[in-house]
């Protein structure tokens, strides 16, 4: 890897591709960013667009289209390539177009002479970065995706709104696939260090686990809502991408919930699915395994499960 160079290379300009390159552009997570897309013509625009905007971001960033070729001495290809989700189509149905897409894209990257971090964004996420891993031969520390981490994020804000506290203090994961089967483990649920049960039981009514199962079901309709709203969600995954790429480059040794490859860690071995890992230079550098409750083992068991399911059909 060039950790002193910062490079990242983004596949695929969709709304979901530029707003991670917005977000990284304003939070300046990078030196250098590629732009690649299968329209070179659009990725050219999006670039010059966001290159009239370096005078008044907080430091300098070398942002231009390119192509595969340029993965080389990236120290990270971000893939946000694919079909886009459909008002009412589940992200499993995603699965066999958008491994077509994938089975363009990794080959020639991989042949560029890239030895970096894959960080897939792609829906639905847990299956494609498996695609990913596969198809590339990395080894699996190498190649995760952005999993659970948005949806944790959302829970934390709605757990700060329903506690009235910043949801920067609110410890808690959704983890399982990034689709209809993830939950919420309230067991290892925190406001601080003190558990959320625990607040619920001695509140006198005030907070109730049956109000915070709503606020997990809000979680994981969010997106569905939004396509039906907005035709589309972007933002959210934008940013979360960016905080994943910083705990890269920075090294941070941070705890996000993204698709990793288990190697027995709650009895599972080789499916992807969100789950909290320790993520630096290295990727997912270890899985960090949470004490679960018999039930949230058996909804997590039921997760794995689908994926497992769905991926067995596919012809790589």
């Amino acid at each position: 890897m060039f950790l002193n160079k910062r490079k990242i290379v983004l596949v695929g300009t969709g709304m979901v591709g530029m707003s991670f390159a917005y977000s990284a552009l304003n939070q300046a997570v990078c030196d250098e960013l590629v732009l690649v897309d299968i329209d070179k013509k659009r990725a050219e625009g999006e670039a010059m667009d966001l290159n009239h905007g370096v005078a008044f971001a907080s430091s300098s960033m070398r942002i231009y289209a390119g192509d595969y070729s340029d993965c080389s001495d990236a120290d990270l290809v971000v893939i946000c390539a694919g079909v886009s989700q459909k008002p009412g189509e589940s992200r499993l149905e995603l699965l066999q177009r958008n491994t077509a897409v994938f089975q363009s894209i990794i080959s020639p990257i991989t042949r560029s002479g890239f030895s970096g971090i894959f960080l897939v964004a792609t829906n639905p996420v847990d299956i494609m970065t498996r695609v990913t891993y596969e198809l590339s031969g990395f080894n699996a520390s190498r190649v995760f995706g952005t999993g659970t981490t948005l949806d944790t994020a959302r829970l934390r804000y709605l757990l700060g709104d329903y506690f009235s506290v910043d949801p920067r203090n609110m410890h808690a994961y959704v983890i399982g696939e990034h689709g209809d089967s993830e939950f919420v483990p309230w067991s290892q649920a925190m406001l601080a260090t003190k558990s959320v049960i625990d607040i619920c039981e001695q509140s006198d009514g005030k907070f109730c686990l049956e109000e915070m199962q709503k606020i997990s079901i809000e979680v994981r309709d969010a997106a569905q809502k939004i396509i039906e709203a907005k035709k589309a969600t972007y933002y959210g995954i934008g940013m979360s991408l960016v905080r994943i790429v910083r705990a890269v480059l920075s090294n941070e040794n941070s705890v996000l919930t993204v698709s990793a490859r288990l190697r027995g860690e709650y009895g599972q071995k080789d499916v992807y699915i969100g789950v909290p890992c320790i993520v630096n230079r290295n990727g997912v550098d270890r899985v960090l395994e949470l004490t679960l409750t018999e039930e949230e083992q058996q909804k997590f068991t039921e997760s794995c499960a689908v994926l497992e399911e769905n991926y067995e059909g596919l012809r790589l």
